[in-house]
Protein backbone atom coordinates (compact mmCIF):
# COMPACT_ATOMS: atom_id res chain seq x y z
CA UNK A 1 0.00 0.00 0.00
CA UNK A 2 1.65 3.37 -0.79
CA UNK A 3 2.14 5.94 1.88
CA UNK A 4 -0.19 8.65 0.36
CA UNK A 5 0.11 10.65 3.45
CA UNK A 6 3.80 11.25 2.69
CA UNK A 7 3.64 11.78 -1.19
CA UNK A 8 0.74 13.86 -0.17
CA UNK A 9 2.93 16.16 1.56
CA UNK A 10 5.70 16.63 -0.88
CA UNK A 11 4.90 19.05 -3.47
CA UNK A 12 6.90 17.25 -5.55
CA UNK A 13 3.90 14.47 -5.18
CA UNK A 14 1.11 15.72 -3.75
CA UNK A 15 -0.78 16.01 -7.76
CA UNK A 16 0.39 12.75 -8.45
CA UNK A 17 -0.65 11.57 -4.94
CA UNK A 18 -4.75 13.45 -5.71
CA UNK A 19 -4.74 10.91 -8.83
CA UNK A 20 -3.48 7.63 -6.97
CA UNK A 21 -6.78 8.71 -5.12
CA UNK A 22 -8.48 8.97 -7.78
CA UNK A 23 -7.81 5.67 -9.44
CA UNK A 24 -8.72 4.08 -5.94
CA UNK A 25 -12.27 5.69 -5.90
CA UNK A 26 -12.48 4.93 -9.57
CA UNK A 27 -11.46 1.03 -8.62
CA UNK A 28 -14.21 0.91 -5.68
CA UNK A 29 -16.92 1.36 -7.72
CA UNK A 30 -16.14 -1.02 -10.74
CA UNK A 31 -15.69 -3.69 -7.98
CA UNK A 32 -19.25 -2.63 -6.43
CA UNK A 33 -20.64 -2.30 -10.52
CA UNK A 34 -19.38 -6.03 -10.86
CA UNK A 35 -21.06 -7.25 -7.44
CA UNK A 36 -24.26 -5.82 -7.91
CA UNK A 37 -24.43 -6.97 -11.69
CA UNK A 38 -22.66 -10.46 -12.90
CA UNK A 39 -23.25 -9.53 -16.89
CA UNK A 40 -21.03 -6.53 -16.09
CA UNK A 41 -18.59 -9.09 -14.39
CA UNK A 42 -15.84 -9.19 -17.26
CA UNK A 43 -16.22 -5.59 -18.18
CA UNK A 44 -15.63 -4.54 -14.47
CA UNK A 45 -12.46 -6.84 -14.11
CA UNK A 46 -10.77 -5.49 -17.34
CA UNK A 47 -11.40 -2.10 -15.99
CA UNK A 48 -9.90 -3.17 -12.39
CA UNK A 49 -6.91 -4.27 -13.95
CA UNK A 50 -6.36 -1.24 -15.82
CA UNK A 51 -7.00 1.02 -13.14
CA UNK A 52 -4.33 -0.92 -11.10
CA UNK A 53 -1.67 -0.92 -13.67
CA UNK A 54 -2.42 3.08 -14.00
CA UNK A 55 -2.14 2.90 -9.92
CA UNK A 56 1.27 0.96 -10.04
CA UNK A 57 2.61 3.38 -12.56
CA UNK A 58 1.77 6.28 -10.38
CA UNK A 59 3.62 4.61 -7.48
CA UNK A 60 6.91 3.69 -9.18
CA UNK A 61 6.92 7.45 -10.31
CA UNK A 62 6.63 9.06 -6.60
CA UNK A 63 8.68 6.45 -5.51
CA UNK A 64 11.59 7.85 -7.74
CA UNK A 65 11.01 10.77 -6.97
CA UNK A 66 11.44 10.51 -3.36
CA UNK A 67 14.61 8.43 -3.59
CA UNK A 68 16.08 10.98 -6.26
CA UNK A 69 15.17 14.24 -3.21
CA UNK A 70 16.44 11.83 -0.78
CA UNK A 71 20.07 11.28 -3.28
CA UNK A 72 20.28 15.01 -3.64
CA UNK A 73 19.89 15.58 0.06
CA UNK A 74 22.49 13.32 0.96
CA UNK A 75 24.44 14.24 -1.69
CA UNK A 76 23.42 18.31 -2.26
CA UNK A 77 24.82 20.08 -5.50
CA UNK A 78 25.64 22.87 -3.35
CA UNK A 79 28.65 23.53 -0.75
CA UNK A 80 30.23 25.54 1.82
CA UNK A 81 33.90 25.66 1.49
CA UNK A 82 35.54 26.68 4.47
CA UNK A 83 39.83 27.37 4.48
CA UNK A 84 41.44 28.68 7.62
CA UNK A 85 45.06 28.96 7.83
CA UNK A 86 46.30 26.91 11.03
CA UNK A 87 50.17 26.51 12.25
CA UNK A 88 53.30 28.43 10.18
CA UNK A 89 51.92 32.34 10.66
CA UNK A 90 52.10 34.34 6.95
CA UNK A 91 53.08 31.13 5.39
CA UNK A 92 50.30 29.35 6.07
CA UNK A 93 48.02 32.52 5.29
CA UNK A 94 49.56 31.65 1.88
CA UNK A 95 48.93 27.88 1.61
CA UNK A 96 45.21 28.63 2.64
CA UNK A 97 45.07 30.84 -0.01
CA UNK A 98 46.90 28.59 -2.67
CA UNK A 99 44.41 26.18 -1.48
CA UNK A 100 41.37 28.39 -1.85
CA UNK A 101 42.62 28.98 -5.78
CA UNK A 102 43.20 25.27 -6.30
CA UNK A 103 39.55 24.51 -5.53
CA UNK A 104 38.24 27.39 -7.66
CA UNK A 105 40.08 26.40 -10.07
CA UNK A 106 38.70 22.60 -9.94
CA UNK A 107 35.16 24.44 -10.06
CA UNK A 108 35.43 26.08 -12.80
CA UNK A 109 37.17 22.91 -14.62
CA UNK A 110 33.80 20.91 -13.61
CA UNK A 111 31.71 23.41 -14.56
CA UNK A 112 30.37 24.70 -11.20
CA UNK A 113 29.71 28.16 -9.93
CA UNK A 114 31.97 29.33 -6.50
CA UNK A 115 31.76 32.44 -5.34
CA UNK A 116 33.09 34.36 -1.70
CA UNK A 117 31.11 34.72 1.23
CA UNK A 118 33.33 36.25 3.48
CA UNK A 119 37.17 36.19 4.11
CA UNK A 120 39.88 37.74 5.62
CA UNK A 121 43.13 38.70 4.17
CA UNK A 122 47.04 39.63 5.39
CA UNK A 123 48.80 42.33 4.05
CA UNK A 124 51.10 39.77 2.04
CA UNK A 125 47.77 38.38 -0.23
CA UNK A 126 47.53 35.33 2.23
CA UNK A 127 43.91 34.47 3.92
CA UNK A 128 43.58 34.02 7.61
CA UNK A 129 40.23 32.70 6.78
CA UNK A 130 37.92 32.17 3.39
CA UNK A 131 34.44 31.19 2.89
CA UNK A 132 33.48 30.15 -0.59
CA UNK A 133 29.82 29.27 -1.64
CA UNK A 134 30.17 26.36 -4.73
CA UNK A 135 27.19 25.34 -6.64
CA UNK A 136 26.87 22.50 -9.67
CA UNK A 137 26.33 18.81 -10.19
CA UNK A 138 27.74 16.38 -7.90
CA UNK A 139 29.79 19.19 -5.79
CA UNK A 140 29.24 17.85 -2.77
CA UNK A 141 29.72 13.63 -3.54
CA UNK A 142 33.04 14.88 -5.26
CA UNK A 143 34.68 17.62 -2.74
CA UNK A 144 33.33 15.74 0.46
CA UNK A 145 36.42 14.19 1.51
CA UNK A 146 38.50 17.13 1.20
CA UNK A 147 37.82 18.04 5.21
CA UNK A 148 40.81 17.55 7.20
CA UNK A 149 44.18 19.05 7.58
CA UNK A 150 46.39 19.82 4.80
CA UNK A 151 50.03 20.38 5.33
CA UNK A 152 52.52 21.88 2.96
CA UNK A 153 56.65 21.77 3.78
CA UNK A 154 58.59 24.17 1.41
CA UNK A 155 61.15 26.57 1.82
CA UNK A 156 59.43 30.20 2.47
CA UNK A 157 60.73 33.07 -0.59
CA UNK A 158 62.06 34.75 2.71
CA UNK A 159 63.47 31.96 4.43
CA UNK A 160 67.67 32.79 3.76
CA UNK A 161 68.65 29.76 5.57
CA UNK A 162 66.71 27.46 3.24
CA UNK A 163 65.27 25.84 5.73
CA UNK A 164 62.36 24.05 5.18
CA UNK A 165 59.27 25.11 6.64
CA UNK A 166 55.99 23.03 7.49
CA UNK A 167 52.46 24.91 7.32
CA UNK A 168 49.31 23.47 7.90
CA UNK A 169 45.24 24.78 6.83
CA UNK A 170 42.28 23.41 7.82
CA UNK A 171 39.58 22.72 4.78
CA UNK A 172 35.97 21.89 5.74
CA UNK A 173 33.08 21.18 3.18
CA UNK A 174 29.33 21.65 4.61
CA UNK A 175 26.91 20.41 2.60
CA UNK A 176 24.08 22.89 2.05
CA UNK A 177 20.94 20.53 2.13
CA UNK A 178 17.11 21.96 1.71
CA UNK A 179 16.08 19.36 4.54
CA UNK A 180 17.39 20.66 7.75
CA UNK A 181 17.49 17.82 9.75
CA UNK A 182 17.92 19.79 13.49
CA UNK A 183 16.03 22.13 14.90
CA UNK A 184 17.42 25.58 16.19
CA UNK A 185 15.71 28.04 18.75
CA UNK A 186 15.82 31.67 17.34
CA UNK A 187 16.61 33.09 20.50
CA UNK A 188 19.82 31.30 20.63
CA UNK A 189 20.69 33.47 17.93
CA UNK A 190 23.09 36.40 17.80
CA UNK A 191 23.58 38.95 14.96
CA UNK A 192 25.93 41.33 14.63
CA UNK A 193 26.54 43.74 11.53
CA UNK A 194 29.60 45.27 10.22
CA UNK A 195 30.31 47.27 6.85
CA UNK A 196 31.20 44.88 3.74
CA UNK A 197 35.28 45.46 2.86
CA UNK A 198 36.29 45.30 -1.05
CA UNK A 199 35.04 45.81 -3.80
CA UNK A 200 31.43 46.28 -4.70
CA UNK A 201 30.92 50.05 -5.38
CA UNK A 202 31.06 53.31 -3.79
CA UNK A 203 28.86 52.53 -1.30
CA UNK A 204 30.45 49.17 -0.39
CA UNK A 205 32.01 50.35 2.92
CA UNK A 206 29.41 52.95 3.93
CA UNK A 207 26.05 50.76 5.12
CA UNK A 208 26.64 47.75 7.43
CA UNK A 209 25.47 45.22 5.25
CA UNK A 210 28.12 42.74 6.39
CA UNK A 211 26.19 40.11 8.72
CA UNK A 212 27.92 37.46 11.45
CA UNK A 213 25.30 35.23 13.22
CA UNK A 214 26.53 33.14 16.70
CA UNK A 215 24.77 30.47 17.73
CA UNK A 216 25.67 30.89 21.16
CA UNK A 217 25.26 27.38 22.99
CA UNK A 218 27.58 26.14 20.77
CA UNK A 219 29.64 29.37 19.90
CA UNK A 220 29.30 28.46 16.14
CA UNK A 221 29.39 31.40 13.94
CA UNK A 222 29.24 32.37 10.35
CA UNK A 223 29.71 35.44 8.46
CA UNK A 224 28.50 36.80 5.05
CA UNK A 225 29.53 40.06 3.22
CA UNK A 226 28.86 38.82 -0.58
CA UNK A 227 25.20 40.41 -0.88
CA UNK A 228 24.42 43.86 -1.32
CA UNK A 229 21.77 43.79 1.38
CA UNK A 230 21.80 43.24 4.97
CA UNK A 231 18.55 41.13 4.63
CA UNK A 232 20.52 38.79 1.95
CA UNK A 233 23.26 38.48 4.13
CA UNK A 234 21.61 37.34 6.92
CA UNK A 235 19.60 34.51 4.75
CA UNK A 236 23.17 33.41 3.36
CA UNK A 237 24.94 33.47 6.87
CA UNK A 238 21.48 31.30 7.93
CA UNK A 239 22.40 28.67 5.52
CA UNK A 240 26.16 28.13 6.49
CA UNK A 241 24.98 28.27 10.36
CA UNK A 242 22.88 25.73 9.88
CA UNK A 243 25.39 23.60 7.38
CA UNK A 244 27.86 23.70 10.49
CA UNK A 245 25.44 23.03 13.30
CA UNK A 246 24.23 20.08 11.09
CA UNK A 247 27.81 18.69 10.64
CA UNK A 248 28.66 19.26 14.17
CA UNK A 249 25.74 17.57 14.76
CA UNK A 250 26.55 14.86 12.70
CA UNK A 251 30.43 14.38 13.71
CA UNK A 252 28.87 14.11 17.47
CA UNK A 253 26.83 11.26 16.60
CA UNK A 254 29.55 9.00 14.14
CA UNK A 255 31.18 9.03 17.82
CA UNK A 256 28.40 7.78 19.57
CA UNK A 257 28.14 5.36 17.28
CA UNK A 258 31.90 4.99 16.00
CA UNK A 259 31.84 1.32 16.99
CA UNK A 260 29.54 -0.08 14.52
CA UNK A 261 30.18 1.87 11.70
CA UNK A 262 32.25 0.83 8.57
CA UNK A 263 35.66 1.81 7.85
CA UNK A 264 35.37 4.94 5.83
CA UNK A 265 37.96 6.95 4.14
CA UNK A 266 38.40 9.76 6.81
CA UNK A 267 36.32 10.44 9.43
CA UNK A 268 34.86 13.71 8.51
CA UNK A 269 36.87 15.16 11.19
CA UNK A 270 38.53 18.64 10.47
CA UNK A 271 41.78 18.15 13.22
CA UNK A 272 42.06 14.55 10.79
CA UNK A 273 45.57 15.30 8.66
CA UNK A 274 44.78 13.89 5.29
CA UNK A 275 47.33 15.31 3.20
CA UNK A 276 50.92 16.67 2.32
CA UNK A 277 51.96 18.75 -0.58
CA UNK A 278 56.08 18.31 -0.54
CA UNK A 279 56.71 21.09 -2.76
CA UNK A 280 61.08 20.35 -2.48
CA UNK A 281 59.90 16.38 -3.41
CA UNK A 282 57.36 17.66 -6.29
CA UNK A 283 54.78 15.35 -4.44
CA UNK A 284 51.34 15.49 -2.85
CA UNK A 285 50.48 12.42 -0.69
CA UNK A 286 47.17 11.81 0.95
CA UNK A 287 47.92 9.88 4.09
CA UNK A 288 44.57 8.03 3.71
CA UNK A 289 44.78 6.32 0.88
CA UNK A 290 48.80 6.45 1.66
CA UNK A 291 49.29 7.09 -2.32
CA UNK A 292 51.43 10.18 -3.39
CA UNK A 293 51.27 12.13 -7.27
CA UNK A 294 53.39 14.61 -8.23
CA UNK A 295 53.60 17.58 -10.41
CA UNK A 296 52.24 19.87 -7.46
CA UNK A 297 51.97 22.62 -10.01
CA UNK A 298 49.56 21.20 -12.03
CA UNK A 299 47.90 20.34 -8.88
CA UNK A 300 47.49 23.73 -7.41
CA UNK A 301 46.24 24.68 -10.60
CA UNK A 302 43.12 22.71 -10.31
CA UNK A 303 44.26 19.52 -11.06
CA UNK A 304 43.30 17.45 -8.58
CA UNK A 305 41.05 15.15 -10.70
CA UNK A 306 43.40 11.84 -9.88
CA UNK A 307 42.97 12.50 -6.11
CA UNK A 308 39.46 13.16 -6.10
CA UNK A 309 38.78 9.63 -8.18
CA UNK A 310 41.01 7.74 -5.88
CA UNK A 311 39.50 9.01 -2.57
CA UNK A 312 36.08 8.03 -4.25
CA UNK A 313 36.68 4.91 -5.32
CA UNK A 314 38.11 3.58 -2.10
CA UNK A 315 35.18 5.29 -0.39
CA UNK A 316 33.02 2.86 -2.69
CA UNK A 317 34.94 -0.54 -2.13
CA UNK A 318 33.99 -0.04 1.59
Amino acid sequence: MADLETFKKNQKTKFLASEYERLEREEGEARALAGSDPALQSLAHDEVEALRAQKEALLLQMTAIVEQEDTEDAFPNEIVLEIRAGAGGEEASLFAAELAAMYRAYASKQGWSSRILSESQTELGGYKEVVYEIRGKDVYRQLRFETGVHRIQRVPETEKSGRVHTSTASVVILPIRKKQKIEVNPADIEMEFSRSGGAGGQNVNKVETAVRLIHTPTGVDARSQSERSQAQNREKAMAVLMAKLEALHEEEEAKKFAANRKEQIGTGDRSEKIRTYNILQDRVTDHRLKNSWHNVGTIFAGGIDQIITALSAASASK
